[in-house]
């Protein structure tokens, strides 16, 4: 077992023990979208990394995303230290809703221009196993991602964690998408198991394309097989109104009440760790 998947068991294990506080954090990063569409996405990254530091016995992390990595040669956004074995790990946090999810931007832009080379559909078990074992998809393998997931709609949420080992070693067709095939603007390399089920996608890296048009992508419906949910039961979630409310009066106060307010908070804090 990795250093990531043994964190992600105790995570999923606190999450059962203390379902209040994962369901209250969870919560609040997604009132987020309230302030702006991508808001959550941020705020998700200090939030989980604050949430390790609070409640993770043993676990201790920091956001590195903004300072450290976002030139951005890197994808990750925290880091993660086991205070047991001093061993520590990198993770890239993502916020989406349920649908398309991307997993990894490929910012080296490795994945397509591989996948290009080779004629398709891949299909014979030693080719297959060639182009998944290159370096490329060896980066995949390594890179830790954890998805915070919501259902708008349901208003419900989760952690999935994509277990991408066992979808590359379940992938016996790759397939070339032409543009304007399947509803698709762009071209993409389509990931499917022997049943003809999806699986993943390698979209479009061309000079041109953006990030959401790039890398490694799933679907958390279509793919939900290769996903292992963090918490068994999705928690049903509201907008923290008070919490909206308290960005938008901090924003115009001052150090001084920041600071009042922050005490505050760090006492309520203490109350829900001696629950």
């Amino acid at each position: 077992m990795s250093d990531f998947d043994d964190f992600i068991e105790r995570f999923a294990l606190f999450s059962e023990k203390r379902k209040d506080v994962f369901a209250m954090t969870l919560q609040n990063i997604f009132s987020m979208r309230r302030i702006g569409n991508k808001t959550h996405g941020d705020m998700a990254e200090i939030a989980i990394s604050e949430f390790i530091n609070q409640y993770m016995y043993d676990f201790s992390s920091k956001h590195v995303g903004k300072d450290l990595f976002r030139a951005k040669e890197r994808e990750e956004d925290i880091v993660v230290n086991n205070d047991v074995t001093s061993k520590n790990f990198s993770v890239s946090l993502k916020a989406y809703g349920v649908g398309p999810l991307q997993l990894s931007t490929d910012k080296s832009n490795e994945l397509f221009p591989k996948l290009k080379q080779e004629s398709c559909p891949i299909i014979e078990c030693d080719r297959l196993c060639s182009v998944l074992s290159s370096s490329c998809f060896e980066k995949l393998r390594n890179l830790h991602v954890m998805p915070l997931i919501y259902d708008e709609k349901k208003r419900t949420c989760n952690i999935l964690i994509f277990d991408i080992d066992r979808a590359l070693n379940s992938t016996r067709r790759i397939s070339y998408v032409e543009p304007g095939e399947r509803h698709r603007k762009h071209p993409v390399f389509l990931f499917e198991n022997d049943k003809g089920e999806y699986i993943a996608e390698v979209r479009y890296g061309g000079a041109s394309a953006n990030a959401l048009q790039r890398g490694f992508w799933t679907h958390t419906e279509r793919a939900y097989p290769y996903f292992k949910p963090v918490c068994k039961n999705w928690i049903s979630y509201d907008d923290n109104e008070a919490l909206l409310l308290l960005f938008s009066k901090a924003m115009v106060a001052s150090c001084k009440g920041h600071k009042q307010a922050l005490n505050c908070i760090e006492r309520d804090i203490d109350e829900i760790i001696g629950k």
